[in-house]
């Protein structure tokens, strides 16, 4: 059995000052060229076969094995957030208004920490390792660009890993859902025309914030009950804009919002519902609406027997306890688009740290941060779960 976890451990330095460097520099989606350098640098040091552009800042790596067998994607991604960062340590944000609030430096850290250990094992390895540093996931392009880039041809992956560092669960413990485990995303407009006229005289106009907040109402009631109780779904509406005046009533006004289903025919009766409403309330109201909506992920989907194999690898590491097996988010990922007609498996890494006043500070938190001992972890854990796909003698 190949000890992943020693080599992984004897990386940690070289881990944490690549995390923090990666986190010093945040990059925004599709600007990620300082990242996607150090990225294809550090793989071509290695002797894998690299690709840079795919999808526009994505880069490609293929670890060839000696002899043939499947081909394993792994994918991390790159990008950081539109948020002024507000920690104090020493490898904060160097750039105003952005930040990596999510653990994507951590991501992109522990993707070449894996191919670092599988470059190792070339002459052992029967197949491939097809590494895929993803821009952009963040506004849910990057992915769907990779895609159009041919990212999962040439060669075509027979199954998908990729992890997240969760830090609301506790270090030593991983989400290792079947089925169902991140949500597909959509978002909508809605563009509601009244007609103006004095907020003294409101008789003499068609009030469109009237007919918002009818909207706001009602539009709740599609999950509560029109989406099947065993189900999940969440309709959040998230900006409203209306008005420039106290004594105006204004002539339209703008809802945003978010959808968020487990399921493709659950999504399709939730957007139908909200046609209907806001259709019908508009018309009530004396208003006219328009909604669009933009499909933004698929649900993530992790195939029950590539889930099965993997979690016995994993149980290794953190013993039977750790495994969560149970663990859903609501929050998306566009990891979906590298999973769609793709088995694969998405797993969570606990990465909780406590914070100097107490406080939790989740993912897209001006004060988010991850436990840097994940770091090793991470790498040693989809390492041996990539290995027991291509290295035949890796976990026995």
């Amino acid at each position: 059995m190949i000890d992943f976890k020693a080599q992984a451990e004897e990386l940690r330095d070289e881990l944490v000052t690549r995390r923090r460097d990666l986190h010093m520099h945040p990059e925004l989606a599709f600007e990620e060229f300082r990242t996607a350098g150090i990225v294809a640098d550090e793989l071509r040091q290695l002797g894998l076969e690299v690709q840079t552009g795919v999808g526009k800042t994505g880069v490609v790596a293929i670890l060839e094995g000696a002899q043939d067998g499947p081909t394993v994607l792994v994918r991390a991604d790159m990008d950081a957030l539109p948020i002024l960062e507000e920690n104090t340590f020493e490898y904060k944000s160097t750039v105003p208004g952005k930040m990596h609030a999510c653990g994507h430096d951590g991501h992109t850290t522990i993707g070449l920490g894996v191919a670092k250990l599988l470059s190792k094992y070339r002459d052992e390895i029967a197949g491939r390792v097809k590494f895929v540093f993803q821009p952009a996931e963040e506004t849910v392009g990057g992915a769907k660009a990779m895609v159009a880039d041919g990212v999962l041809e040439n060669p075509h992956p027979d199954l998908t890993l990729g992890l997240h560092l969760w830090n609301s669960m506790p270090l030593g413990k991983l989400g290792v859902g079947e089925g169902p485990v991140m949500a597909g995303a959509s978002i909508f407009t809605i563009k509601i025309a009244g007609k103006g006229g004095h907020a003294a005289l409101p008789n003499a106009g068609v009030d469109p914030i009237a007919c918002a907040a009818q909207m706001i109402s009602a539009l709740q009631t599609v999950v509560s009950r029109n989406i099947d109780p065993m189900e999940s779904a969440v309709i959040s509406v998230t900006r409203v804009q209306a008005g420039t005046a106290y004594n105006i009533i204004p002539q339209d006004a703008e809802l945003w919002g978010t959808i968020r289903t487990f399921k493709i025919e659950v999504r399709d009766l939730v957007e139908r519902r909200m046609r209907e409403i806001t259709e019908g309330i508009a018309q009530a109201m004396g208003c006219t609406a328009t909604l669009v909506i933009e499909d933004g992920t698929l649900p993530v989907h992790n195939d029950p027997k590539i889930t099965e194999r993997t979690r016995a690898v994993l149980s290794q590491y953190v013993g039977e306890d750790g495994l969560l097996k149970d663990e859903r988010t609501m929050g998306a990922e566009d990891v979906g688009f590298l999973m769609d007609d793709i088995p694969g498996m998405y797993f969570f890494v606990g990465a909780s740290v406590p914070s100097p006043d107490g406080q939790y500070y989740g993912h897209h938190h001006p004060r988010f941060d991850f436990d840097e001992n994940a770091l090793p972890l991470s790498v040693a854990l989809m390492a041996s779960a990539v290995a027991d796909y291509v290295i035949p003698s890796s976990n026995s």
